[in-house]
């Protein structure tokens, strides 16, 4: 095992990995943006480092300052968390070169799924159902051709795209010529890639996700799915697991065919594979893979009593991992459900707020789990994603879990900038979530 790993990234990730490498004795390195560096990440590690003033373009997303620290502070692996440079094969290439063990996927299986179109190619050749869709469109002429033999409404989307950037939902052929070029541009400025496709729009769509860990060596293995339907402007709001309503067949079926999609490619590591899930036809579809471990990954440790940090680190450490052995000690373990909150002002259109926490108060109890990185006296940065935490609680069935959710959110304090909590207080009550009813729209 190693002795020292750096966290290549901030916030609630940086101090959830932190938690699992003090589990194991590794000492902990991480690095910080200086608007950063009141942040319990900083605070609970072993050791910081500096990556300098400015944006994410000028500091956690600057390799060879990464890699500098990394070797200056003896850290013998990387952990990206998520976001950031998670998903960056040339990052992945980099620490090879550098002799540092990257814990994640290959680069090589990074550019395999990196692109949503080549990612369609190989879930069709593992035999995963796909929505009818197309491959790279070469011009706005052969989209209206495909989008009339698929049937109106289509989503546009860009073959780079992530975190809903660069998705349109298309009614006609009206909204279609008109966003086609804007697609493009987004995907152009966001993703360095201009590729577009575009695949049947589900009117009715639940969005389900499978946890896997693969050995990479050809075996790959579900540790249970989740329901991330609960959406707004494409960004997650509430995540649960298991996925409510669902039959036994449907769930195996998920299971099986996302087991076979990564040990298709000898998959390495955590990763995810999303489907899009008909809720009038019970059909499901292949969404895409994320190749890295997901915000709402603590929601499945949860319900199976997992550690997939832990797991992510020794199989990088080489350490043997008996993947069939784990299947035959797998099961659930009643309802987990996470939310996220942001310092936004709901009542702003959802703006993002920079300012000063003067009281954090976050509840203690069984079956509670709090991912912040955030106490009194810490100021949010305007730079970064304004997620202040992650709240997951656990309960023996859905019902309890949901009102242990609500209880939880009556007693969290936060003042001293806007936030989201209300908003979620009254989302939790809401009885199209609590009727598990809620769809992507």
């Amino acid at each position: 095992m190693f002795s020292k790993v750096l966290i290549a990234n901030r916030g609630a990730i940086a101090t959830r990995i932190i938690r699992t490498l003090n589990k194991l004795n590794i000492r902990s390195v991480a690095v910080y943006a200086e608007s950063d560096a009141d942040s319990l990440h900083v605070r609970h590690a072993d050791e910081s480092f500096s990556l300098g003033e400015g944006s994410a373009a000028e500091t956690y997303l600057v390799v060879d300052k990464i890699i500098a620290i990394a070797k200056k502070s003896g850290a013998q692996a990387i952990h990206p968390g998520y976001g950031f440079l998670s998903e960056n094969a040339a990052f992945v290439k980099r620490c090879e070169a550098e002799e540092i063990v990257f814990i994640g996927p290959t680069p090589e299986q990074m550019e395999l799924f990196g692109l949503k179109h080549r990612a369609r190619d190989l879930a069709e050749k593992a035999g995963v159902p796909l929505t009818p869709g197309t491959g790279l469109l070469d011009s706005l002429a052969e989209a209206i051709v495909a989008a009339e033999q698929i049937g109106y409404p289509i989503m546009l989307k860009s073959t780079a795209g992530g975190g809903g950037i660069g998705m349109q939902l298309c009614h006609s052929r009206e909204t279609l010529v008109s966003a086609f070029d804007s697609v493009k541009r987004l995907g152009a400025n966001n993703f360095a890639d201009d590729g577009v496709f575009i695949e049947k729009f589900i009117a009715r769509a639940r969005h389900i996700e499978v946890q896997i860990f693969a050995d990479g060596k050809g075996q790959a293995l579900a540790v249970g799915e989740r329901d991330c339907s609960s959406q707004r402007r494409n960004q997650k709001v509430v995540e649960e697991c298991p996925a409510p309503n669902l039959t036994d067949k449907v769930r195996a079926q998920l299971y099986q065919t996302s087991e076979a999609l990564l040990s298709s490619v000898s998959y390495r590591n955590a990763g995810t594979v999303e489907f899009i899930y008909d809720a009038d036809s019970g059909a499901f579809y292949f969404l895409e893979v994320n190749t890295r471990l997901e915000v709402e990954h603590g929601v499945n440790e949860e319900v199976y009593g997992v550690d997939l940090v832990e797991c992510m680190l020794r199989l990088a450490a080489d350490e043997m991992i008996d993947l069939q052995a784990c299947r035959g000690h797998l099961s659930t373990r009643g309802h987990a459900v996470q939310v996220r909150i942001f310092a936004e002002d709901p009542y702003r259109d959802f703006q993002p707020c920079a300012d000063l926490l003067t009281e954090v108060v976050f509840p203690d109890a069984q079956g509670v789990r709090i991912d912040s990185w955030v106490e009194a006296g810490v100021e949010i940065p305007p730079y970064f994603d304004p997620m202040l935490a992650k709240v997951i609680v656990h309960a023996e069935d859905r019902s309890q879990a949901f009102s242990k959710l609500s209880t939880v959110l009556s007693e969290i304090r936060l003042y001293g900038c806007e936030t989201n909590l209300q908003y979620l207080k009254h989302l939790c009550c809401d009885p199209v979530l609590l009727e598990a009813r809620v769809t992507t729209a």
